[in-house]
C-alpha cells in the first residue's frame, strides 16, 4: 500500500529525514515512534503528499507521489494528486474540526465536495460513520460543546467519510486521559478489522503503540533504526539489563525510550561538558573539575554534584 525508498527531506539545510525505507502491506496497522523532533510527523507528511521529498520515492496504492506533488522545478499534478488523496483519511493530532460546522457538517463536508451523491445519501451516510465512532446521538452538537476524546473520534468519523483504504493517524491519543486513550486504541483496532482498513499511527504513547500494532517502526533524528513486529519490540522491552549491555547502541536506544528508562544511549547524548561551556561563556578545555561551590546536599556517601565548574582566570 505504502513504500517509502531512500526518502530524505530537508529543511533550511538540515536534514529531517535521512534515506528512510518503510513498507505498509493491506490491512496492518504500522505504528512509527520516536521522541519529539525525531521525524515521525514529517515522515506522515511526506507520505500524504503535503511535502515533496527531496531524495527518494514515496510509492502511494502504486502511484508514484513524486510528479503528483511536484517540487521548485515541477508544479507537480494537482488532479491526480486529489484523486489519489480521495483514497486514505487522516486524523489530525487536534481533530482539527470546522467550529463554525455541527459535528454532522464536518463529517458530511468531504461527500459534498468530492461526491455527486445526493444530500439524502450523505445524512444516512453521516449517521453510519458517527455510528461507528459512538457518535451519533451527538450529530448536531457543535466542537465546542464535546470533549477532547468526542473531538477526536469526530475527526475520525470524518476521515472515514470517503470509505479510505488507508487511514492515518497523527498522535491519536496525544492530551487524552488514559480511560478515552484506551477507547481510542480500541477503535483504530475495530475499524481496521471491520473494514480491513490499513492503518498508519504516528505515536509516542508506548502504552498505545503497544496494543494497536502489527508492526512498528522506530525514528531518531531523522533516521530509521528498526522496522520489525510488535513481538520483536516487546521482546527488547523486556529483556533484562545485563542481557541489554550485549546489544548494538541503536537496540539500546531503542530499548530506552520504550521502556522510559532516565539512563541510556539517548540521555548520555547530552553532553555536560558542552552544556556547562555554554553557560558559562568559556572554550570547554577551561573548564575545571572543581565545583564553584560547596554542595549544600550530600548523598549518603558523602558526595555532592554541581554542574556548574570554575572557569581558570
Amino acid at each position: 500500500m505504502i513504500s517509502c525508498q531512500q526518502v530524505a527531506k530537508i529543511f533550511d539545510g538540515r536534514a529531517v529525514l535521512e534515506s528512510i525505507d518503510l513498507d505498509v502491506y493491506p490491512g496492518e496497522t504500522m505504528v512509527i515512534m520516536g521522541g519529539s523532533g525525531s521525524g515521525k510527523s514529517t515522515l506522515l507528511r511526506v507520505i500524504i503528499g503535503s511535502f515533496p521529498a527531496d531524495r527518494g520515492r514515496v510509492v502511494l496504492f502504486g502511484q508514484d507521489m513524486g510528479p503528483l506533488v511536484g517540487n521548485e522545478h515541477n508544479s507537480g499534478d494537482e488532479d491526480k494528486l486529489a484523486e489519489v488523496r480521495k483514497r486514505f483519511g487522516i486524523l489530525f493530532q487536534s481533530g482539527a474540526l470546522f467550529n463554525s460546522m455541527t459535528i454532522a457538517e464536518n463529517v458530511a463536508l468531504p461527500m459534498k465536495e468530492h461526491t455527486d451523491i445526493s444530500q439524502e445519501i450523505i445524512d444516512i451516510q453521516v449517521k453510519i460513520k458517527l455510528e461507528l465512532v459512538g457518535l451519533r446521538e451527538h450529530a448536531n452538537k457543535y466542537p465546542s460543546q464535546i470533549s477532547g476524546g468526542m473531538k477526536k473520534r469526530a475527526g475520525l468519523a470524518r476521515a472515514l467519510a470517503l470509505d479510505p483504504e488507508i487511514l492515518f493517524y497523527d498522535e491519536p491519543s496525544a492530551g487524552l486521559d488514559p480511560v478515552t486513550s484506551a477507547q481510542i486504541d480500541r477503535l483504530i483496532m475495530d475499524l481496521s478489522k471491520q473494514l480491513g482498513v490499513t492503518s498508519v499511527v504516528v505515536t509516542h504513547e508506548m502504552d498505545s503503540a503497544f496494543t494497536i500494532a502489527d508492526r512498528m517502526a522506530m525514528l531518531d533524528r531523522g533516521k530509521m533504526l528498526k522496522v520489525e513486529s510488535r513481538d520483536w519490540y516487546d521482546n527488547l522491552r523486556k529483556l533484562s539489563e545485563h542481557d541489554a549491555k550485549s546489544l548494538p547502541e541503536s537496540e539500546r536506544l531503542i530499548r530506552q525510550f520504550l521502556r522510559g528508562d532516565a539512563e541510556g544511549p539517548i540521555t548520555e547524548r547530552r553532553s555536560e561538558a558542552a552544556f556547562e561551556a555554554d553557560l558559562l561563556g568559556v572554550p570547554v578545555d577551561q573548564l575545571l573539575p572543581t565545583p564553584s561551590v560547596e554542595p549544600t546536599r550530600r548523598t549518603a556517601s558523602g558526595g555532592g554534584t554541581s554542574i556548574f565548574r570554575r572557569s581558570k582566570g
